[in-house]
This record gives C-alpha cells, sequence and structure tokens, in this order.
C-alpha cells in the first residue's frame, strides 16, 4: 500500500495526485490530438490551465483565439447551452472575461447568452419535466453562471437540485458528477435556508452513491470515461460526505490502469491527476510560471511483415420505436484492429440501401445520428445506442474496436 501511496502521490489522509510524469504523458497526447482544421475543443484548453500545461505554446494560443473567435461566430444560434457553458469554463481558466470576447471586430456578452440559453433550458424543464437538451448541458450551465458570478443561477441550482433527488430519476454517473460540481458552487450564495438544505442533501445523496459504488465495484464509478468527472466531484465536495472518507488510492488505482487515448477523456481525467476540479476555473493565477513545456514526441511506427489478420462481426440494427419497424443484420469482415466505424462502412459499402448511416462531428469524436434513414432528435429525445452482448458500448464508433465473432448492434432507442 506505501508504494501505491507514493507512486499516487498522496497519504492516505491527504487529496491524491498523480505523478508529473504522468500528467505530462496525457498533456503531451491530448495536446497532441489537437486538429487545426476542425473547431477547437474547449475542454482541452479547460483541462490544459487546470492542469498546468504549457500556456506559452502555439497549440494553446491557437485555442484560445479559436474559442474568442468560435463564440463571436457561433454561440448565440450555433451552440446549444451546455457547449456555450464550456466555452465560458475555458475562457473563465485563461483568465479572460466571458463578458467581453473580443475577436473578429466584435465584443461578445457570453454570458448574456448562456443566461438566455439556461432559462429556456429551465422553462422546458419545469413545464415537461425535460430540459430542451440534457441534464448534462444545464449542469454546465448552472457551474458556468455561478462561476462567472451571473444574475441569475440560484433558481436554476434548486430546480437542478430537485432533478436529482428525484427516486424515480436514472441519472448517468457523469451528468451527476458536472450537477454536484454546480451545486457546490451555488451552496454558498442560495439565500434561503431551505433552498441551501435542499442544495446539501442533493450533494450528500450524489456524493455517498459514489462512494457507494466505487466500494462496491473495486474502485470504479460508473465506467473509466465517467471516472474523471466522478473523481473531480468527489475531491471538491469532502464536506458533503464527510465523516466519512474517500479512498482515493483506490479510485486513482482504477484510473493509473488505464491507458487514455481519447481526447475528452483524458480532458476531463486530468483536473482531477492535479487534485483540482472545474470549480477551480475561475480562480487559477494566470501570472504564475507556464507549466512544463510540452514537446511533443515522434512516436516510430511499427513495422510489420504481415497485416492484420481479417475478422468478421455481426451488426445488427433495430428499430421498434418509430415509423415501420425494423431489424437487419450483417455479416461484416474488417482487419483486427479496426475501430467499429469501419465496421459501420463496410457494412454500408456492401449493402447501401440497409446500412447506410450518417455521422456528426463531436468533442468525443464521430458520433451517429442516423441509419437507415431515421435519425435521432433531440425533441424526441431518440439516439442510436450501440451494444455488444446487450450491454451499451464505453466507448464511441471512432475508438471502439470490436473483436472476433463479436455481435454489434444498433438499437434506436430514447434517453
Amino acid at each position: 500500500m506505501g508504494v501505491l501511496l507514493a507512486l499516487l502521490g498522496c497519504t492516505a489522509t491527504e487529496s491524491c495526485v498523480a505523478s508529473q510524469d504522468k500528467v505530462t504523458q496525457l498533456l503531451q497526447r491530448m495536446e497532441g490530438s489537437v486538429n487545426y482544421s476542425e473547431p477547437p475543443n474547449p475542454s482541452i484548453l479547460l483541462a490544459m490551465n487546470l492542469a498546468g500545461g504549457n500556456t506559452e505554446g502555439f497549440t494553446y494560443k491557437w485555442l484560445l483565439q479559436e474559442i474568442k473567435e468560435e463564440a463571436v461566430r457561433k454561440a448565440q444560434k450555433d451552440m446549444t447551452s451546455g457547449q456555450v457553458a464550456l466555452y465560458v469554463l475555458a475562457l473563465l481558466s485563461s483568465c479572460e472575461d466571458p463578458r467581453q470576447v473580443q475577436a473578429q471586430g466584435q465584443t461578445l456578452d457570453l454570458i448574456s447568452v448562456l443566461q438566455q440559453k439556461t432559462d429556456e433550458e429551465i422553462a422546458k424543464l419545469e413545464d415537461q419535466g425535460v430540459p430542451k437538451t440534457t441534464l448534462f448541458s444545464v449542469s454546465l450551465d448552472i457551474l458556468a453562471l455561478c462561476l462567472a458570478k451571473a444574475s441569475d443561477y440560484q433558481n436554476p441550482s434548486v430546480i437542478l437540485a430537485k432533478q436529482v433527488l428525484r427516486p424515480e430519476s436514472h441519472i448517468f454517473v457523469d451528468t451527476r458528477a458536472v450537477a454536484v460540481l454546480a451545486l457546490a458552487c451555488a451552496y454558498d450564495y442560495v439565500d434561503a435556508q431551505d433552498e441551501q438544505n435542499l442544495l446539501q442533501m442533493a450533494l450528500e445523496a450524489v456524493t455517498n452513491s459514489f462512494l457507494d459504488e466505487q466500494e462496491a465495484e473495486n474502485g470504479m464509478i460508473g465506467n473509466i470515461y465517467s471516472m474523471g468527472l466522478a473523481l473531480q466531484a468527489l475531491e471538491a465536495t469532502r464536506k458533503f460526505y464527510a465523516p466519512r472518507e474517500w479512498n482515493c488510492t483506490q479510485a486513482f488505482a482504477v484510473v493509473s490502469r488505464h491507458d487514455y487515448q481519447q481526447p475528452m477523456a483524458i480532458a476531463q481525467v486530468l483536473p482531477a491527476l492535479v487534485g483540482r476540479s472545474y470549480l477551480d476555473a475561475a480562480g487559477l493565477d494566470c501570472s504564475a510560471s507556464p507549466g512544463p513545456q510540452v514537446t511533443l514526441a515522434q512516436t516510430p511506427g511499427v513495422h510489420t511483415d504481415f497485416p492484420p489478420a481479417p475478422i468478421t462481426v455481426t451488426y445488427t440494427i433495430t428499430n421498434k420505436l418509430q415509423g415501420k419497424h425494423f431489424k437487419h443484420s450483417t455479416s461484416v469482415t474488417v482487419p483486427d484492429g479496426s475501430i467499429l466505424l469501419r465496421v459501420l462502412e463496410v457494412a454500408a459499402a456492401e449493402k447501401p440501401q440497409t446500412f447506410s448511416f450518417e455521422t456528426e462531428k463531436t468533442s468525443w469524436g464521430p458520433m451517429v445520428v442516423s441509419i437507415h434513414g431515421l435519425a435521432g432528435s433531440t425533441e424526441d429525445r431518440t439516439y442510436w445506442q450501440f451494444l455488444s452482448a446487450g450491454n451499451a458500448l464505453d466507448e464511441g464508433v471512432g475508438t471502439y474496436k470490436p473483436h472476433a465473432g463479436e455481435h454489434i448492434q444498433a438499437n434506436f432507442t430514447t434517453y
């Protein structure tokens, strides 16, 4: 145990932090993922700031400038509330004023934009029981508004707390984690005692449920991709589950064993690895010395005389939800090590009338939005869910690699 504690940089009574080598490796991998031909990912800039990345390098400066320009171009009409919230958090962590975003000869009050979009989310949530987008977005909205000291986030925080405490609600770990961060920020600013008590109940309920799940699952909370936000939440809210203690060593051991490759997953886990959370976004010292220089190493290619062996994967699409129901299956042969997206591409090439599909770019990689002409809808709260052996995949089609003989199912379903 002593060796593991030393590796993680913690004692039994202190906060856990990862080694500088681990942090630098993930910073390097995350920075190397930035594609200058694509829109900037504010989560990467936020993580670089929180984890002490190189703020003097080209990638950092490019991200910051592009985020300002994208905000001016798209925030009002082409971004969801959650996307705007991430832009606000990224700017706050860079010591930039989100009320005066200057780019392209214009100045934009991004807080006003976020406030309006949050009001729309809350109005639908109160009227129909569901937000305009997702509770994850609403949680990000409240967190960003609170950290920016906006005028109205207290009432939304009370409504969010009630959603979290609904006994029939089945909220994903990552959503509950961001909700905890938002409610922890709002807790000290809510005026009425009964409302503050409500927020405290929600914070205690979620954090204790995380601790229970960690104990039951040998350190895991949700899945490996929800661990980053869960660790952030537990680190930032210790007073709400005290006197109970968090075995952060066990949780960090789970994270340390995983070789994170997905940039968005790295961006969420990095702050926790240095003992920080999104709650720290507005309190960073931007005058401090920049973090360690991250030099992008060139990884030599692996050369082999033999191409990957082919594998066969069964692929099934099912719709029992809307319009004319259907279920179609096919067998697809791809090289071993291929990502799931390749399976879909081969199936569509061989049987385009049946397996055609469309994707959209997201911060987590390509997301399948339509199969067989049937598209998901935020209004209907429908989407295509991918499963293997009846279990939802933890990774997206751009990263998941099927194995030989695996049966991949795409089910049109609701959230």
